[in-house]
């Protein structure tokens, strides 16, 4: 590109690559702060105030590549991740392996010191390029735009491999890193943007399936990310379904209920011959002793991450997708073991309140009234709250689960029901799980159709549920950009005072108790309320069912809900 008089190199590239990520299907873009990064700051801003992009401003870093996260998530396109040097990279790091693992496009432009300023112990600066390891599939150091200009068509060449290595067209999606050298003057006035044309690229086309065929005594498990796929084939080829809570596949009326007790048991998952497996299943013991049991033919239908799952490396085969031509198995033994399975399975969920006997209607409305009372009285457990939760969640809603026991309470619990559930199972990590959910419903709230061609908009809300030290690990999340929109989300915090998830631990009945709660359970007794009210949020608590119902009432405002438990 000729110099222009007065114009700024770093500005001007900045403003070119920031435009062909536009044209190629960027609409939302996270930045944080930062001196060599500010030629990139203000092309964005630039870019926003013209309508063409959604732009979040985020002090932390490691708050941003979350709510990248959550945003790309949602939308399914590659989101943009914009930091300065040294540290701001790494901080990058927690959400890069979990965008890795679970195939989540992002695009990182990480700025960066020029060639003659790195290894001399220059402020602010290290080894950038490489940082991520092989997290990220896909790496470019972009040399500094100098005073006599670029080659116009170099932003177009290399924003087109970003985005194309981001969003999965020749592999699997996930995270990539550009890396941009600027000199100063490191940025200067925006003078004008670039026309902008829509470049539409294809989707991902998938390499190689798995055509199924009956075959006896099979099962459909279907992990994080298997998609309503895992509920289509099981029902397809009529198999039983095993589909932990943030499968997206937990529906549907081959779906197995309590499904941990089937597979311990020989009857039942003793006599499994066959699985076939989407997703990334991580929530149970009973499943990886099932793939790995000598007998059981295993099929792998990959996540789109980056490793199928795959324990005791005992698949037979690994595959895209699946399919499977024709109707159910109709044979007797077929649906005999179909329905033994379902059967099974409803009659070993945990057990609810029996009736009560038929009485005299004034006897009865007596009863009523006091059974209401009662039930409005009632204590929160786990389990009540896992289940209130599920219950007043809409197909219009989002439901975000923290690493903590409630998310397997919740997969040991709850009923099928078709709603969007998203968990940050990549590496299962408590960090980020605000950041990840804010993420998802700024994007689910933002008015349109969403990737799979579904009404979305302003109806929805979005519940995050989550342990106490998983909100107070990624805090930093409740703090917005000045001036942005806030979505409707709540934070529902199950507050047991630490982790208590070690004490279903094998470690419970071995260490000390008070080695226990000093290194493992870490209490903590922080004032959730005020943190609520620094961050400018709603802050309600509940103690009993009925005061459950009310405090998760939806509402406009971003609200946590504390609820006590005990430990």
């Amino acid at each position: 590109m000729p110099e222009r008089p007065g114009a700024n190199p770093a500005t001007e590239f900045a403003v070119a690559i920031l435009g062909e990520l536009i044209r190629r299907g960027v609409r939302d873009v996270v930045l944080c702060p930062g001196s060599r990064s500010q030629a990139l700051a203000l092309a964005a801003a630039a870019f926003e105030q013209a309508g063409l992009i959604r732009l979040r401003v985020r002090i932390d870093e490691r708050v941003a590549g979350f709510l990248a996260l959550g945003l790309a998530v949602e939308t399914r396109t590659p989101v943009l991740v914009i930091t300065t040097s040294g540290t701001a990279v790494a901080n990058l790091h927690p959400a890069v392996l979990e965008a890795h693992h679970s195939g989540v496009p992002l695009i990182l432009f990480t700025a960066d010191r020029p060639l003659e300023l790195r290894g001399i112990g220059s402020n602010q600066t290290t080894e950038q390029v490489g940082i991520f390891g092989p997290a990220v599939t896909w790496v470019r150091d972009v040399e500094a735009p100098s005073h006599t200009g670029f080659d116009p068509d170099y932003p177009g060449e290399v924003a087109h491999e970003a985005y194309s290595a981001a969003a999965g067209h020749s592999s699997t999606p996930g995270p990539v890193q550009l890396n941009l050298a600027f000199r100063e003057p490191l940025s200067g006035p925006v003078a004008r943007l670039p026309q902008l044309d829509e470049h539409q690229w294809p989707e991902r086309t998938l390499r190689r399936g798995l055509e199924v065929e009956h075959a006896p005594n099979t099962v459909v498990i279907a992990g994080h990310g298997a998609g309503p796929q895992a509920e289509a084939l099981a029902r397809s080829i009529g198999v039983p379904l095993i589909a932990e809570v943030s499968s997206g596949s937990r529906f549907g009326p081959n779906l197995v209920g309590s499904y941990r007790d089937l597979l311990s048991d020989p009857e039942f998952g003793g006599r499994v011959e066959r699985a076939i497996v989407f997703g990334h299943p991580t929530l149970s013991r009973e499943v990886p002793a099932l793939l790995e049991r000598d007998g059981v033919t295993v099929q792998v239908i990959r996540a789109p991450g980056a490793e199928p799952y795959n324990p005791g490396r005992r698949a037979s085969s690994v595959h895209d997708f699946a399919t499977h031509e024709g109707g159910p198995d109709e044979s007797l033994g077929a649906r005999r073991w179909l329905g033994t399975w379902v059967q099974a399975g409803r009659e070993r969920l945990p057990e609810r309140a029996a009736q009560p006997e038929p009485a005299a209607a004034e006897e009865r409305a007596g009863d009523f009234a006091r059974e209401q009372l009662a039930a409005f009285r009632e204590p929160i457990t786990r389990r009540l709250l896992v289940e209130t939760v599920w219950r007043l969640t809409w197909p219009h809603d989002r439901l975000v689960l923290g690493a903590s026991r409630l998310i397997r309470v919740a997969d040991a619990e709850v009923q099928g029901k078709k709603i969007s559930v998203h968990a940050n199972r990549g590496l299962a990590g408590i960090d980020g799980t605000v950041s990840t959910g804010l993420g998802i419903a700024l994007a689910s709230q933002e008015p349109g159709l969403d990737s799979g061609g579904a009404s979305r908009g302003t109806l929805g809300l979005t519940r995050v549920l989550l342990g106490d030290l998983a909100v107070l690990h990624d805090a930093g999340a409740l703090l917005f950009g000045l001036g942005e929109v806030r979505p409707r989300i709540q934070v529902v915090v199950g507050n047991d005072g630490g982790g208590t998830i070690f004490d279903g631990l094998e470690v419970a009945s071995t260490a000390p108790r008070d080695a226990l709660d000093r290194v493992l359970y870490t209490p903590q007794s922080v004032d959730l309320r005020a943190l609520a009210a620094a961050y400018g949020w709603e802050y309600r608590t509940a103690t009993s069912r009925g005061e459950l119902d009310v405090a998760l009432a939806a509402s406009d405002s971003p609200t946590i809900v504390e609820v006590p438990l005990v430990r």
